[in-house]
């Protein structure tokens, strides 16, 4: 990982003739490398690469957390997604969180992990090796340790002091008496033995199992939600993504709640304008940009959490054209990304995708293969560190993705028993 203090740095490109990894760190690229010259495909070597990401970024991404992965099966030519994003426990009532600090950090904010399912779903449909020897580089990293980078050290540093709130997570990532630095070796043991248990086990070890267990009693006892029943009844859902085509390109994402139909709005939009002639960074083509990201998401409050939500609508060529018609050279007020029960004077309204139905219808890394495969991962803790809970015995640091949902009642997005929220993720 290079860093330059003049903003500038010369790497050698990287190329592969059999094979590419791209992630967020080259510990976790290597792992997925290694898995391809071990003679695994694109499937094993991605789940490897996500496995030693939670131990490499434990603040990004990991079992105790959630995410989407995009597949392309070259042999069947297919696209396929797995959502394997928790839902709220049971026990998530709405006015549990009346506090920001009780949103947002902490046992009250964790959606049931979907990640363990997810990947060991994957590795069981498409991957050619055994889990555990698709964990063996994760492992590896978490019980020898490995050296922070410059980015790593700032990070843990950041979340501090949340993570000294809850004693077992300041004993995992921080130095007694100093911050972290780069070149300090973290080893996470637990979290080693947590990975050899699921990749010898399988997904029960982690919703049936010790592990379970171990969520559970700290939930019991630290005012969490999360129960033995919550766990079992986790789900993943596999999914033919939706797509669009933009001038000429067959665009791919997963389905809503994931948020790619603001994403697919904007690029329809957008299609009916001459981006090209109007120039590359242009005030009309920034301004044009700006106005259609308005419109596409206020469409997405309004519609994306429905129950099922007006999607061929929201995507349609004839729906863009009637938002697109919307925009002139003067901006538009907006609420923001999120629900918001005040409205302002002038604000962007979301349209009636419902009119255009027709009936027949927070890491990211990547992984191909010699036999064309590809995978597209995004997946996430949601904060950093997610709700800075690390379950102790286990290295297993849960998301807080509870917080990027609402606490207005009126909002699609509030917070609810078992429902699963709105999501920003869309490889």
């Amino acid at each position: 990982m290079s860093f330059s203090s003049k903003g500038t740095v010369h790497r050698s490109t990287v190329t592969g003739r059999r094979g590419m990894i791209a992630s967020a760190h080259p510990l976790a690229s290597l792992a997925g490398v290694r898995m391809l010259m071990q003679g695994g495909n694109a499937f094993d070597a991605i789940i490897a690469t996500a496995a030693a990401l939670n131990v490499v970024e434990p603040y990004m991404s990991g079992l105790g957390g959630n995410g989407y992965m995009h597949f392309y099966h070259a042999a069947s030519g297919t696209h396929q997604v797995i959502d394997y994003m928790g839902t709220t426990p049971a026990g998530a009532h709405l006015h549990l969180y009346d506090s920001d600090e009780k949103h947002t950090k902490g046992p009250l904010t964790p959606l049931v992990p979907g990640a363990p399912a997810g990947w060991l779903a994957a590795l069981e449909k498409y991957g050619t090796m055994d889990p555990i020897d698709v964990f063996a580089p994760a492992i590896e990293y978490a019980e020898l340790g490995f050296p922070l980078t410059v980015i790593n050290a700032l990070w843990i540093n950041w979340d501090a002091p949340n993570l000294r709130k809850f004693p077992n997570s300041g004993q995992v990532y921080i130095q007694p008496g100093r911050e972290a630095q780069a070149g300090d070796i973290l080893i996470q043991k637990d979290l080693a033995n947590t990975f050899r248990q699921i990749g010898r086990n399988g997904v029960d070890a982690f919703y049936r199992g010790d592990i379970a267990d171990r969520i559970v009693s700290y939930m019991a006892d630290n005012g969490g939600l999360i129960t033995h029943e919550d766990l079992q009844g986790l789900q993943i859902h596999w999914q033919t993504p939706l797509h669009t085509d933009y001038r000429g390109f067959k665009i791919y994402a997963p389905e809503p709640p994931c948020q790619a139909v603001q994403f697919f709005e904007t690029l329809n939009i957008m299609e009916g304008f001459d981006v090209g002639g109007l120039g590359h960074n242009s005030t009309a083509n920034l301004h044009n940009f700006i106005e259609a990201a308005k419109l596409s998401t206020a469409d997405r409050i309004a519609h994306t959490i429905g129950n099922p939500p007006p999607t061929a609508g929201l995507i349609s060529k004839e729906f863009a054209a009637a938002r697109r018609a919307q925009i002139t050279d003067r901006a538009q007020v907006t609420a923001g990304e999120r629900f918001n029960e005040r409205r302002l004077a002038g604000e962007v309204e979301p349209g009636d995708p419902w009119h255009f139905m027709q009936t027949e219808n927070t890491t990211h890394f990547e992984a191909v293969d010699a036999q064309g495969n590809a995978v597209a991962v995004t997946q996430s803790l949601g904060g950093l560190f997610g709700s800075s809970v690390v379950i102790p015995g286990t290295g297993l640091a849960l998301n807080d993705f509870i917080r990027w949902m609402d606490r207005e009642a009126d909002s699609p997005n509030a917070i609810a028993p078992n429902k699963k929220p709105e999501m920003c993720m869309s490889p």
